[in-house]
């Protein structure tokens, strides 16, 4: 089978939908090598992940789709598809080059959320228009749309009217360093790299307003918490009004705010956290909640979104917009060792729904489907 991938965000975003790509593109290409898998991506400097053998990366050629990254992305790619004779074209992050449907390839579109029209504050008009354009696009004219849990599925019904029929959900994977014990002395080198605590809580994400860290402070405030919390994530404008409530609470919080953390280091960090505290608002999935569950971390989560889909019957779940609700479960499960050690043993046999191997059988058999339609 004949496979093309937009694999712009595997070679250029660090996190999130780039994450997602690169244990994609891994996870197929690891456990069907039979196939010719195909990597349409702009290039450029920032190299994040190495093509997998089997693979092929495609690029601009010619001087002018080379300052014009972007229209090749869109334009071209459809012709390119279709002088390869792909089988499959999957778009990873929500989009598919126009013309595609004109073509003899068979497509899939990934759609991880819908988060834009549920939380239209958090982004510009311009950004609004841009993503309603490019998912309603995806949506009309793949062949089948690949949703990552079944709250994503709901909104796609809900928001876009797509055929239920149309829509698959499968959930991702996770990179499988998450699933690896780490030796004594890697913790300690991660320790001493970040002067990290003996006993910290853990919490992963991008410092914004719906991943809801002001409400985990206040939390902690609310139960007089004194563990300290390593917040890993990229700071946004949200930074400033999370660290004016540091300033006026600083006899209770002790924070370490790190951003750029590998994957590596990211399950060492799971690994040595008393409990990762994740009470976004809305997620299309979660990955961190499956990561730190396949490190052996226990988890406390949001009740809503997809997050009960993801963190299974192995979280503790809390009411994210009630701040005292959350420093109560810490507080609760900090006091309780044999919850924790409950937590850990479930989350870990939960974490194993979102394996690669899984993820990469599951994805192969959306394929077929497609093809024999």
């Amino acid at each position: 089978m004949k496979i093309g991938f937009d694999a712009k965000r595997a070679f250029s975003n660090a996190a999130g939908l780039g994450n997602f790509s690169r244990n994609t593109i891994s996870a197929l290409s690891r456990q069907y090598p039979e196939d010719n898998y195909f990597l349409f991506h702009p290039g450029g400097t920032r190299q994040l992940f190495i093509a997998p053998e089997n693979s092929s990366e495609i690029k601009p050629e010619g001087f002018l789709w080379k300052i014009w990254k972007n229209l090749w992305r869109t334009l071209l790619i459809s012709r390119l598809a279709d002088r390869i004779d792909l089988d499959i074209y999957h778009g990873l992050s929500h989009e598919l080059p126009v013309g595609i449907e004109k073509t003899g390839v068979k497509t899939v579109v990934t759609i991880h959320d819908l988060i834009y029209l549920r939380y239209p504050d958090y982004y510009t008009k311009i950004d609004r228009n841009i993503y309603d354009r490019k998912f309603r696009h995806a949506c009309r004219v793949a062949d089948l749309i690949h949703a990552i849990s079944e709250q994503t599925r709901q909104d796609l019904i809900r928001y876009f009217a797509v055929p239920e029929e149309k829509i698959k959900v499968v959930y991702q994977a996770i990179n499988p360093i998450f699933f690896e014990q780490k030796e004594p002395e890697a913790k300690k080198q991660l320790q001493e790299k970040y002067q990290l605590p003996e006993r910290f809580l853990l919490t992963v994400g991008t410092i914004e307003p719906r991943k809801n860290l002001l409400a985990l402070l206040e939390g902690m405030v609310a139960s007089q918490i004194k563990v300290p919390l390593v917040v890993v994530g990229k700071p946004t404008s949200y930074q400033p009004k999370v660290q004016s409530y540091l300033e006026a609470n600083p006899e209770w919080l002790q924070i370490i705010f790190l951003s750029g953390v590998e994957d590596s280091e990211l399950a060492v960090f799971y690994q040595l956290a008393e409990i990762m505290i994740y009470p976004s608002l809305f997620e299309g999935f979660g990955l961190p909640v499956a990561e730190a569950q396949a490190s052996g971390c226990p988890v406390i989560t949001s009740d809503a979104s997809s997050l009960p889909e993801t963190g299974g019957d192995a979280a503790w779940y809390i009411n994210p917009e009630k701040p005292d609700e959350i420093g109560m479960a810490i507080e609760a499960l900090l006091a309780n060792p044999d919850r924790r050690e409950t937590m850990i043993a479930k989350g870990k046999i939960n974490a194993q729904r979102f394996t690669p191997e899984n993820f990469a059988t599951q994805l192969k058999q959306l394929y077929n489907l497609v093809l024999n339609d």
